[in-house]
């Protein structure tokens, strides 16, 4: 398994533990070591993720930009530039 392999298996893996974890405070709100777990997993998660696409560039086809229209002012293939 390569460097890039097993950093992806660990990111998959932490969103996964983050997800499960999510779904489990659905209906168990007030627990709290679950809770710190889930912010945990997310937090290494985002780090693992910001490591891989340094070395490895973007890990998902997905704009960082929070607008969820974002993408429109990205350049088209035809275009060459982006929104003013």
């Amino acid at each position: 398994m390569t460097d890039r392999e097993a950093l992806q298996r660990r990111i998959s893996a932490l969103q996964f533990s983050a997800w499960e974890l999510h779904l489990f405070l659905d209906s168990h709100p007030n627990n709290t070591t679950a809770a710190a777990k889930l912010a945990e997993y997310r937090a290494k998660a985002e780090e693992l993720t910001a490591q891989y696409e340094e070395k490895f560039g973007p890990l998902h086809m997905t704009s960082r930009d929070s607008s969820r229209w974002a993408w429109i002012c990205d350049p088209w293939p035809w275009d060459g530039e982006g929104c003013d």
